[in-house]
């Protein structure tokens, strides 16, 4: 009997430490990001810090990547617990389509929310004399990594506009701030980036010479088999010497997680966010465009079930 009752004690004791250290395991939410001359780069660091400080028990790192491609096949193989990501691309993923990197399709792959819009933003120096999409012919040119979102977001411009990289003088695969240095060396005459506006990169380039913006009309846009793009303005004086308003193209991004992130953990991530729109708007002025109604629709994966728990509490959904 006293053997019994200390081996009832034992059991009662073991099952309580492994309870508590069950409470004790840390949650890792690893925010996979974009170049740290970008956008997603800095909205990850508050998103992170918000995350650090509001979920308990959460160890938060932030990833600089390749952006959208990268992140979204990091996500699938469970490397990342959040992500950033162009819509097209999302849609890419969940659908495997391998000339945009993805191998087999992405099905672990949960949306969070739809975000701010990426607009194109295609900038060359004054002195290249480019002025229009048919003067990039001849050109050296940089359109992002290979397969990243903004290359691919290149790919389908150009070809709507009847161009493609064969058309080019010279083509570079390159991140922003690289490309950006090249142009101020003269060895680059434009690039293409797909970003928020008032990006580091290209205010950067603006006060150190004398740039044009490439307007994309919008029979152009029209062209694009995508309804992922959108047409779009660059408003007037977003950058030192831009003196108009110009014609491009924006895709929305898209907040995404995967199925081995937990329904409360994903519910916690989606609240903090929208609860704390003016710190991720201090972080960077494109997520001031963040809006809570409509961040559930239209997207072209499922949403992760914490997340729609908080859109159906908050009324967004």
């Amino acid at each position: 009997m006293q053997m019994t009752k200390r081996l009832s004690l034992f059991a009662a004791a073991a099952a309580l430490v492994a309870s508590s250290s069950a409470l004790a395991a840390p949650t890792f939410i690893n925010v996979l990001t974009g170049g740290t001359s970008g956008v997603y780069y800095p909205i990850g660091v508050a998103l992170s810090q918000l995350y650090s400080n509001g979920i308990d028990g959460s160890k938060t790192s932030v990833q600089a990547t390749k952006a959208s491609v990268e992140n979204l096949n990091l996500l699938q193989a469970g490397r990342g617990e959040l992500a950033f990501a162009l819509g097209d691309s999302v849609a890419d993923a969940w659908n495997g389509v391998q000339d945009a990197g993805f191998k087999a399709p992405l099905k672990k792959l949960r949306a969070i929310a739809g975000t701010y819009p990426n607009y194109i933003q295609i900038v060359a120096s004054k002195e290249s004399g480019i002025t229009t999409l048919e003067d990039l012919k001849n050109k050296r040119i940089s359109v992002g990594a290979p397969k990243s979102g903004t290359e691919l977001n290149a790919r389908a411009i150009f070809k709507a506009a009847g161009l493609s990289y064969e058309d080019m003088g010279k083509v570079e695969f390159l991140p922003y701030a690289e490309s950006v240095e090249l142009i101020k060396n003269r060895q680059l005459d434009a690039t293409l980036q797909s970003s928020g506006l008032g990006m580091a990169a290209i205010r950067d380039l603006a006060a150190t010479l004398p740039i044009t913006f490439v307007a994309i009309p919008a029979d152009i846009t029209a062209k694009i088999d995508n309804a992922a793009y959108q047409g779009a303005v660059i408003p007037a004086g977003t950058y030192d010497g831009q003196d108009s308003d110009v014609a491009t193209v924006a895709i929305t991004n898209i907040l995404v997680s995967h199925d081995g992130v937990t329904d409360e953990v994903a519910y916690q991530m989606t609240k903090l966010m929208f609860d704390n729109l003016d710190r991720l708007g201090n972080a960077h002025s494109a997520a001031k465009d963040i809006k809570l109604q409509g961040a559930a629709k239209g997207l072209p994966i499922p949403l992760h079930p914490g997340a729609e728990r908080f859109y159906k509490e908050a009324g967004a959904l």
